[in-house]
């Protein structure tokens, strides 16, 4: 097979560096199902990565990317048969094992999905890691008992990849979304998509006693730190709150006090360490009762491969919003 093109990630001189650069197959980590690639997105977390702001990647070099769609060209396992469209998100992809920023990978057969069928390639990068975490965060919160009737749902870092498309979800099944978020310019889009009531981070008094006045049903917080301690003070008895991100810092400086007088539950999100059999039941809910409705909007920017570096930047720098989709291969 003649050379393809990646997006490899280097420890050089101590410094991490990314760039284009030329690979074969053999130069792929092992796995049994190769596929060409579609698409791909970025998240966060690929920014980290890519630029190495943030320790991310187990072993250099290796190909960022935690998402890749993309159909099978060879595969060992009988599950998977040349054409088959299929998808990737998780376990060690493009963390600890060449990753979707790549005109091919090559991946064991167990992180496989097969696209639902009523799902296209670009969808299943539109929804991605960060909406297969907001499904993981639903099926999380209706086992808890999470409803609309416990009151407003917030969701952190509302205009981010997970926020935008958790706040869609979360209307879609009911729930009266407040978007808590810093950007002022964003009121319009998070309407748009489903948000009922905008809330500026900025106006936020974060410093209260250890209970407050109840405001929130439930909440999924992408941000951590100060904001998901002032969410498990706010939110009101019985409530959960599914934690996904860190933005705002790893540390918790909370009471048990929502906890053992409110019934709060604090649910932990890992997408990565999914289990095989529900991460496919969840790309099937997100093919049918969990579909985004606006991927349109929620969309705002489809790169290449060459234009990754950029993208890095401007998502590190908090000048990015909703999804950024990677076009590899479109025709596939």
């Amino acid at each position: 097979m003649a050379k393809f093109q990646a997006f490899r990630v280097f420890r050089e001189n101590n410094e991490v560096v990314g760039r284009l650069d030329s690979l074969t197959v053999d130069d792929l980590d092992q796995g049994e199902v190769l596929i060409k690639t579609a698409y791909s997105a970025v998240n966060y977390k690929d920014a980290l990565a890519g630029t190495g702001a943030g320790k991310i990647l187990r072993h250099f070099p290796c190909n960022a990317g935690v998402d890749v769609s993309g159909t099978v060209v060879e595969s060992q396992d009988k599950r998977f048969k040349e054409g088959d469209s299929v998808l990737v998100t998780g376990y060690e992809f493009g963390v600890d094992h060449d990753g979707g920023f790549s005109e091919y990978v090559r991946v064991p057969a167990e992180w496989v999905v097969p696209v639902p069928d009523s799902m296209s390639l670009f969808e299943a990068m539109a929804i991605g890691t960060a909406g297969f975490t907001v499904a993981l965060c639903v099926q999380r919160l209706e086992d808890n008992n999470q409803s609309p009737e416990l009151g407003q749902f917030i969701v952190t870092g509302a205009t981010g990849g997970v926020g935008s498309i958790a706040v869609d979800i979360m209307s879609s099944l009911g729930y009266e979304v407040v978007a808590l978020t810093g950007k002022s310019d964003s009121n319009d889009l998070l309407t748009n998509i489903g948000a009922s009531h905008v809330l500026d981070r900025n106006i936020l008094k974060l410093d209260g006693p250890p209970l407050e006045k109840g405001q929130w049903g439930g909440a999924i917080d992408n941000v951590g730190g100060d904001i998901l301690a002032w969410l498990t003070k706010t939110t009101n008895p019985w409530g959960n709150i599914a934690a996904v991100g860190l933005a705002g810092g790893f540390k918790l400086n909370t009471t048990v006090m929502p906890f053992i007088l409110r019934g709060v539950s604090l649910l932990g999100i890992n997408s990565q360490g999914c289990p095989t059999n529900f991460r496919h039941h969840l790309w099937e809910r997100l093919a049918n009762d969990l579909a985004p409705k606006h991927l349109d909007k929620i969309v705002t920017k489809t790169v290449r491969l060459e234009d990754l570096p950029g993208v890095f930047e401007n998502m590190l720098a908090g000048k990015t919003t909703g999804r950024t989709v990677v076009a590899i291969d479109p025709n596939e």
